[in-house]
């Protein structure tokens, strides 16, 4: 059986050159959301890819008490389909690699993104989607948060829900991250028979407030 203590957050954040304008904001994000998780209860691990037309894995499974500054660097295109692909493969590949009992119970990506796909060659929407569904079918949480785009669209369009998609006007990015990582909290702190519901959707509220 998993850990049901255990979650691990997998980040996929867009570096493409167009996020140079929101950078210092997306950075600033990150670490208020990784102060916020690590003060939840339980136990967390964290991997981290960027992404622009080729894909980084910055750090896999690391204790949230042990995470570095996050240092964007933007440049390039927008390969976000092959990025999502990859990371959820990859993270797959590792979790089955454990123990039953060293595996976490909760799994939860989170993906940012400034703009829309403009440069992958491997991965189409529909194959992005299935795999999407795969996880989701066995329990992974996914959150979607774009600008410059109606991200709910594009989020179901690669098989995340509606109530996890989230559009944020290009200044509000640090509170993109503030509203997902307070849904995330939300799920994480729930009785485990009322993670069976899933992650809270973004509320009329937060959509408001980032501009939605």
């Amino acid at each position: 059986m998993s850990d049901s203590d255990l979650t691990r957050l997998v980040m996929l954040l867009d570096r493409s050159g167009s996020m140079q304008s929101i950078k210092t904001d997306v950075e600033g994000g990150f670490a208020a959301f990784i102060q916020e998780q690590a003060a939840c209860r339980g136990t967390c691990t964290v991997s981290l890819a960027r992404f622009d037309t080729e894909y980084e894995l910055v750090y896999q499974d690391k204790d949230i008490e042990k995470i570095p500054h996050l240092d964007l660097r933007p440049r390039g295109a927008t390969a976000l389909l092959d990025a999502m692909a990859r990371l959820i493969l990859e993270t797959d590949a590792e979790l089955a690699a454990m123990a039953e009992e060293d595996r976490p119970g909760t799994v939860v990506v989170a993906i940012m993104t400034d703009g829309l796909e403009n440069s992958s060659i491997e991965w189409t929407h529909a194959a992005v989607k299935s795999l999407v569904d795969q996880q989701r079918a066995r329990g992974w949480q996914f959150v979607y948060m774009g600008a410059d785009q109606d991200a709910v669209e594009v989020g179901v369009r690669m098989g995340i829900d509606a109530d996890h998609s989230v559009t944020f006007a290009r200044g509000k990015s640090r509170e993109a991250m503030a509203a997902a990582s307070s849904n995330i909290r939300g799920f994480r702190e729930a009785a485990p028979e009322d993670r069976l519901a899933g992650m809270p959707a973004f509320s009329p509220e937060q959509r408001s407030g980032l501009g939605d």
